[in-house]
């Protein structure tokens, strides 16, 4: 395998205050890796660094080896990002419910070949092309939500809380799925889920952070085992 993403002493935030300090973390192209935290640990905050959305405060970002840009302007970093094969589901999933889900899926690519392939993980999506967005129930707009970011070819997937509002066999359906697409497409995947256990079963690898730090980490199979140690992790104790 090679390295689809790394970052080395990052530091990320808001105004120009951290709230996630020193942050090493790698995937691998065709692993998952579970990024893993209470609320307010800076899951979040790491993804939109990761994609641009926000500035590094310190430290380094590469894609594919290659150095992420710190430029300032928004616009200049997302569009770096995507140039540079980085997708992200964001935890609001990003849709516009007056569009289509066949719309959505335009609005990245017209290649038939390409949207088919985006859908191929998703059959009940492919009967639910004409539906616009805001009528989709939440497991359907998050299938879509995934699809349009696989329409892009992503060499390195990031998505934020995909069980979000989602019923518990929604999410058993939904997060094998994101396995298949790192084995399949051979995209490096960073997976932020409040479901640890569910996001352990798919992951090879995790990160936990608390308080913008990470506390632990390894195989994933290895903590689910170590329940103490994620409790501790999670609770601070």
């Amino acid at each position: 395998m090679s390295t689809a993403l790394a970052c080395t002493g990052l530091d990320a935030g808001y105004d120009g205050i951290a709230v996630v300090h020193g942050l090493d973390l790698v995937v691998e192209t065709g692993e998952v890796v579970a990024l893993l935290g209470p609320n307010g640990a800076g899951k979040t905050t790491t993804l939109l660094t990761l994609s641009g959305v926000l500035p590094a405060l310190r430290g380094s970002i590469e894609i594919g080896g290659v150095p992420f840009g710190s430029a300032r302007s928004v616009a200049r970093r997302t569009r770096t990002a995507v140039r540079h094969g980085v997708a992200h589901v964001t935890e609001d999933r990003g849709l516009f419910p007056g569009l289509t889900a066949r719309e959505h899926l335009r609005l990245v690519t017209r290649d038939r070949d390409i949207v088919n392939r985006a859908l191929a993980p998703f059959p009940p999506l492919q009967e639910l092309l004409d539906r616009k967005a805001g009528l989709m129930s939440g497991g359907e707009q998050q299938m879509l939500a995934v699809a349009r970011a696989l329409a892009a070819q992503p060499a390195v997937l990031l998505i934020d809380e995909m069980s979000l509002g989602l019923a518990p066999i929604v999410v058993e359906q939904l997060l094998p799925v994101v396995r298949d697409i790192a084995t399949e497409l051979g995209a490096g995947v960073l997976l932020v889920e409040q479901q640890v256990p569910a996001a352990l079963a798919v992951s090879a690898r995790a990160y936990v952070l608390r308080r913008g730090r990470i506390v632990a980490t390894g195989d994933a199979a290895v903590l689910a085992a170590d329940r103490e140690l994620l409790t501790s992790s999670y609770l601070g104790e």
